[in-house]
C-alpha cells in the first residue's frame, strides 16, 4: 500500500488526509499539539465559520493574496464540497449573514471532531506531540520525515501544511516555513493579515469598547486613501477591531513596510447619508433641542460615549448651547461625523493575527497538484503557502481546499511509485 504523511493536524492538513486515504493511501498525520485542530477552535469566535456560500469567483475575489493560484484547488474541491463531506457525515451546517457557514450547533469543536471521525472510519492514523524538524530528501524526492525526538518516517510522498505565524500557541509557530526554505523554497515575508490596529490612545480612550454598526473606514496616507470598507468595527484598549478593521490591516501591514508612517483612520460615522443630507439631519436635532446644551442634544444622533469625543474633535464645547451654535460650527461637526480620523501606530503583533500573509512563493508550486517545483514528492497546502484573503470564511476554504488538492495529488504520486 502507498504511504502519504502530513506534516499538520489543521485544517489542510486533515484534508489532505482525508484525501488520500480515499484515494486508497495509508496516511499519518503528524500533528505536534496533543490534539489536531487547535487553531481551527478559534475560528469564528470558537463557532467554525467553515467556509462561505459564495461563487468560486467571489471566493477568488475575496482571496487578493494569490487567490487565483488555488482555481485548479477550488475547482477540485469547493465550498458546497466542504460543507457535502462535513453534512454527509451527520455535521449539519447553515447560513448567517454574509454567506458565512458555521454548524448548526455553533461549535467549532463539533467540527474538528467530525473531521478526525473522517479521516479516523477512512483508515488514517494521527501522531499527536510529533514534531518534524525536517523533510528528508533524496535524488531531489521527498521520502518521509525526521522528527525532534530523531525519530523518521518514511514516505511516498509528504505533504506540508504547518500552518502560519499566528497564533502560536496553537502550533502555528512557522516551522514550515524553515523545512520549506532548507529545501530552497521561497519564503515571501511575513505580515500580519486579518488583524487590529494600534491608534494614538488620547484620541479614543472614551471609546474602549463601543462597536459600530454599518460604517465606513479607510486608511488614508498623506490624501491618499489605500483601503476602503464599509461595515462592523469596534475599539478596543488598544485601538480598533472587527470586521472592517481586519480586513483592512493587510493594507497598514504592507504600508508600514514600505515606510508610509503617517497614516490615519477615516471613519464615516453615517455613510447612509450625503453631507447635504447629515446637515438637515443635525439642523432638525438642534431645532429639537434648542434649549439644550451640546452635549445633551445628540442622543438621537450618536451613541453616548461618542458625542464628547466628536464634539471636542470639531473643536466645539460640550457645555455650548445648542442655539449658540453658528452656521460654521455646525458645518465643522457635520464633516467631523463624515470624516472621524484616528491616527494609526501600526497593527497589532503577528503573533495575534488571524491569518499570516506571506509564506512560501506560489511561483515555485504547481497550481493543479500543489506539488513542490524544487522538490519532488513534496506537496504544500493551506497558511504555510503565499495566500491570504479577507474575513467570512474564505480563508479556511483555501486551507480545506488546498490540503484536498495535495493530498489527492499525493496519494496518485505515491500509487505510482509503487
Amino acid at each position: 500500500m502507498c504511504k502519504v504523511i502530513v506534516v499538520g493536524g489543521g485544517a489542510a492538513g486533515m484534508l489532505a488526509g482525508i484525501a488520500a486515504t480515499k484515494q486508497g493511501a495509508k496516511v499519518i498525520v503528524f500533528e505536534k499539539m496533543p490534539n489536531i485542530g487547535r487553531k481551527l477552535l478559534i475560528t469564528g469566535k470558537g463557532r467554525c465559520n467553515i467556509t462561505n456560500a459564495c461563487t468560486t469567483q467571489e471566493l477568488i475575489k475575496q482571496l487578493p493574496g494569490n487567490g487565483r493560484f488555488l482555481y485548479g484547488a477550488f475547482s477540485q474541491f469547493s465550498n458546497h464540497d466542504m460543507v457535502e463531506l462535513l453534512e454527509s457525515h451527520g455535521l449539519k451546517t447553515k447560513v448567517e449573514r454574509g454567506g458565512r457557514v458555521f454548524p448548526v450547533s455553533d461549535r467549532a469543536m463539533d467540527v474538528v471532531d467530525k473531521l478526525r471521525e473522517i479521516f479516523n472510519i477512512a483508515g488514517g492514523k494521527i501522531l499527536p506531540k510529533k514534531l518534524v524538524q525536517e523533510i528528508l530528501v533524496l535524488d531531489g524526492k521527498a521520502i518521509g520525515v525526521r522528527c525532534t525526538d530523531k525519530s523518521s518516517e518514511l514516505a511516498d510522498a509528504v505533504v506540508l501544511a504547518t500552518g502560519g505565524a499566528s497564533y502560536p500557541g496553537t502550533g502555528s509557530t512557522g516551522d514550515g516555513y524553515n523545512m520549506a526554505e532548507a529545501l530552497g523554497h521561497t519564503i515571501v515575508p511575513l505580515k500580519p493579515s486579518l488583524v487590529p490596529l494600534e491608534c494614538e490612545m488620547d484620541y479614543i480612550k472614551p471609546l474602549q469598547g463601543l462597536s459600530l454598526r454599518n460604517v465606513t473606514a479607510s486608511i488614508v496616507y498623506k490624501n491618499e486613501v489605500l483601503g476602503h470598507e464599509f461595515g462592523e468595527m469596534l475599539f478596543t484598549h488598544f485601538g480598533v477591531s472587527g470586521p472592517i478593521i481586519l480586513s483592512l490591516s493587510k493594507v497598514v501591514a504592507q504600508a508600514k513596510k514600505d515606510g508610509k508612517d503617517s497614516l490615519d483612520l477615516f471613519i464615516d460615522l453615517k455613510p447612509a447619508l450625503s453631507l447635504e443630507k447629515l446637515d438637515a439631519r443635525v439642523q432638525r436635532d438642534f431645532a429639537l433641542y434648542s434649549r439644550k446644551k451640546l452635549t445633551n442634544g445628540l442622543k438621537d444622533l450618536l451613541p453616548s460615549s461618542l458625542v464628547p469625543v466628536i464634539i471636542d474633535a470639531a473643536c466645539l464645547q460640550q457645555e455650548q448651547d445648542i442655539n449658540q451654535i453658528t452656521k460654521e460650527q455646525r458645518k465643522k461637526f457635520v464633516e467631523t461625523i463624515k470624516n472621524f480620523s484616528v491616527p494609526i501606530i501600526g497593527t497589532r503583533p503577528l503573533s495575534e493575527a488571524i491569518v499570516t500573509a506571506g509564506g512560501i512563493s506560489t511561483k515555485e508550486i504547481n497550481p493543479k497538484t500543489l506539488e513542490s517545483k524544487l522538490v519532488k514528492a513534496l506537496f504544500l497546502a493551506g497558511e504555510v503557502i503565499d495566500v491570504d484573503g479577507f474575513t467570512g470564511g474564505y480563508n479556511l476554504q483555501a486551507a480545506f481546499s488546498s490540503g484536498f488538492a495535495a493530498g489527492t495529488a499525493a496519494a496518485t504520486i505515491s500509487k505510482n511509485e509503487v
